[in-house]
């Protein structure tokens, strides 16, 4: 080991490495890398924890696993090639979240060091608290494609990981994914719908049946306010008795909804009854809201028996199997009864309310999705896409590159010596980029460390957001699951209100179990009330100003601002940005595509020009590129979660360009979500802007 070659590292740093106690979270693409260069620099006592398994397709990039590991443990495989390399270090390795409440503030504060080499966002912003409090440097690195970044975070010196907001990622109205698609993308968050709703943890807003009342099926000249023209050539006598209650139903601005799952059972999932469900009647039904198709191609409807007939074996296997080929309808259909068979025989196999997650590399999930967003994409005329297109779509990823993740994880160890001598002043942050800058340098560090943002609502000494919501439509479970949990990226909060210390939420389970259903404007929770919000496992405590607004059919029900002036009325605003724009001096009018000639505000920007030292994060199997730089190939931009809300900081100091960047962009990286598992998704913050608006949905 080079830590045992007397010479390769100075005396200090030698007995330093050998005697340090290092957590590396993540065993994946960064996370191999890492845990191989510090056992090969000669540490001894290292950790390491994820909960993910092995799956063939990490196998071209996570060279510490190989075939026979398929299945099992990152965590314990990458423990057992580590020790390869030198059977005398001591490795832990724990298959497990680091979330759960066994890894709390004293287990962080055993280390000396923590290696970040995360998937999702939720994970990164747990480790960031764990790591402030436990006051455990912390050095965050991610990849994504030929794009990588290495940066330290530690407390009272440098800014933290949510000191920043992050860019939200694209999402698009309900409306769009069930009636009227244009884009692949579109048919594929429907299919990932669909899956959810006959196996998994199902959302009332994703549901996947035709919407009556989106305001653009209303006739407005000659209909009957139904969606149904007048004078369609039909007698009253002759409309069925379906059409009559979905015409009654229409009218009070819904359509009639069953139970799909329910149903799907009902039915022994029989693959010919729920095609036709959703790829005919489904499709039908949305023809009759003919003020949809006046400026659109109308859909055509998809009959399971002109693709299979009664008789076809349907289960020729080996079409899913190829990845990269388009697939027929035909096909397709052969796909969707394949993995539908498959998938219903392992959801009846589970117990009480449990359910399937969609996982892009679970290969029944991914046909299911594929195959469905293909016959969706073929009844409107939207370009079909192979499977694997799907997959990257699906799984808001690019392909990961192992080059990168190595010069990355080679990063990430040469900051660990600068921690460990506490020479902060060399552990400015470093990026990796496909071009070399100006200067001819394909890795660009940072020129100087970025100080805390004192208005972070995470490390400030009284952090403090405040919250627009919706009062009379938000219940208090939607208070705790939507805004606490997925976007503040609390874990068990307890909330109070500060005027009078009564308990809104409790993290005990059933102490406030009556209130989840009640309005917050029935607990007296209105404009200005301040709520105390703190999660006792994270050491968090948070104060939330309630801030009332009327919202919109479709909008949000609530929105983390940043500052007091988002708070304004947008005709106000208005008229101040064009004051300023009048009294900004021509010179200051021009920006270098760097960010140089920014005017500073109030809190961080949200633009990637005035931003260009923005965080790269990394799935470590797969990554979603929010923005590139100019002369950087089209990314697709993709994801599947329907949480738009973000939390950006107050306010706060930018991160300062860097001097030896002029004139360039940094591409800016986001993880996906998803995986926000099925569960919540990853917490996406950044600030709204309202005047450029940008489409958001979500996933992993």
């Amino acid at each position: 080991m080079a830590a045992a070659i007397n010479g390769v590292f100075p005396p200090t740093l030698h007995e330093l490495v050998k005697k340090s106690k290092v957590l590396v979270v993540g065993a994946g693409g960064i996370g191999c890398e890492v845990l191989k260069n510090l056992v090969l620099s000669g540490f001894t006592d290292i950790e390491i924890i994820d909960l993910d398994t092995i799956d063939l397709s990490n196998l071209n990039r996570q060279f510490l696993f190989h075939r026979e590991h398929v299945g099992k443990s990152k965590a314990r495989v990458a423990r057992e090639s580590a020790l390869s390399f030198n059977p005398d270090a001591k490795i832990t390795a724990y298959h497990d979240s680091v979330t759960s409440t066994d890894y709390g503030v004293n287990f962080f504060k055993k280390f000396d060091l923590v290696l970040n080499a995360l998937d999702n966002r939720a994970d990164r912003n747990h480790v960031n608290r764990m790591c402030l409090n436990a006051d455990v440097p912390l050095i965050e690195s991610g990849t994504a494609g030929y794009n990588g970044q290495v940066e330290l975070i530690k407390r009272g010196l440098t800014q933290c990981y949510e000191c920043t907001p992050k860019d939200k990622q694209r999402s698009f109205p309900g409306c769009t994914i069930r009636n009227t698609p244009s884009e692949p993308i579109h048919c594929i968050v429907w299919a990932k719908h669909l899956f959810n709703q006959l196996f998994g943890e199902s959302l009332e807003d994703e549901d996947i049946s035709p919407d009556a009342a989106d305001p653009d099926a209303k006739e407005k000249d000659g209909g009957d306010g139904n969606g149904e023209p007048k004078g369609d050539g039909k007698e009253k006598g002759e409309e069925s008795k379906e059409e009559k209650e979905a015409k009654e139903d229409t009218a009070n601005g819904n359509i009639m909804r069953i139970n799909t799952r329910q149903w799907a059972k009902d039915c022994n999932y029989d693959a010919g009854k729920l095609f036709n469900k959703f790829f005919n009647e489904d499709i039908t039904y949305l023809l009759r809201m003919s003020n949809l198709w006046k400026t659109r191609k109308a859909p055509v409807p998809v009959q399971w028996d002109t693709l299979l007939p009664e008789g076809s074996s349907g289960d020729q296997k080996d079409v899913a199997k190829q990845h990269h080929k388009v697939w027929s309808i035909e096909e397709c259909a052969q796909v969707f009864a394949n993995s539908l068979k498959e998938l219903s025989a392992n959801f009846l196999k589970l117990e009480g309310d449990d359910t399937l997650a969609w996982d892009k590399d679970d290969q029944p999930a991914m046909d299911f999705v594929a195959a469905c967003a293909n016959v969706r994409s073929h009844i409107f005329y939207i370009e079909p896409k192979s499977r694997f297109e799907n997959k990257s779509m699906a799984g808001n990823i690019i392909p990961a590159i192992a080059t990168t993740n190595a010069i990355t994880a080679g990063i990430s160890v040469m900051r660990a010596f600068k921690v460990l001598e506490a020479k902060w002043e060399q552990c400015q942050a470093v990026y990796a980029r496909l071009r070399p800058n100006a200067r001819n340098h394909f890795l660009v560090p940072d020129a100087s460390l970025p100080g805390p943002n004192p208005n972070c609502h995470v490390c400030a000494s009284d952090p403090a957001i405040t919250l627009k919501i919706d009062t009379k439509r938000m219940r208090i479970k939607e208070l705790r699951d939507e805004v606490l949990v997925k976007t503040l990226n609390m874990l068990n909060p307890d909330v109070t209100v500060q005027s009078n210390g009564s308990i809104l939420i409790s993290s005990e389970e059933g102490e406030t179990e009556c209130n989840d259903g009640k309005l917050l404007s029935e607990l007296n929770i209105v404009d200005g009330v301040i709520l105390k919000c703190d999660d006792f496992f994270q050491n968090y405590e948070l104060s939330i100003i309630i801030s009332h607004f009327d919202a919109e059919r479709d909008e949000n029900l609530f929105e983390v601002v940043a500052d007091a002036s988002q708070l304004k009325p947008k005709d106000e605003d208005q008229k101040e940005a064009v004051k300023d724009k009048e009294d900004e001096p021509k010179s200051a009018k021009k920006r270098s595509t760097n960010g140089e000639g920014d005017s500073k505000d109030d809190g961080p920007s949200t633009s990637k020009r005035s931003r260009p030292n923005e965080v790269v994060e990394e799935d470590d199997d797969d990554c979603l590129v929010i923005e590139e730089d100019e002369d950087q190939a089209d990314v697709v931009v993709v994801a599947t979660d329907k949480l738009s809300v973000q939390s950006p900081p107050k306010s706060g100091s930018k991160r300062k360009p860097c001097e030896v960047i002029e004139d360039e962009d940094i591409t800016e990286i986001l993880e996906s979500s998803d995986d926000e598992p099925a569960g919540p998704t990853k917490c996406k913050r950044s600030r709204l802007d309202d005047s450029n608006p940008v489409a958001v949905i979500s996933i992993d």
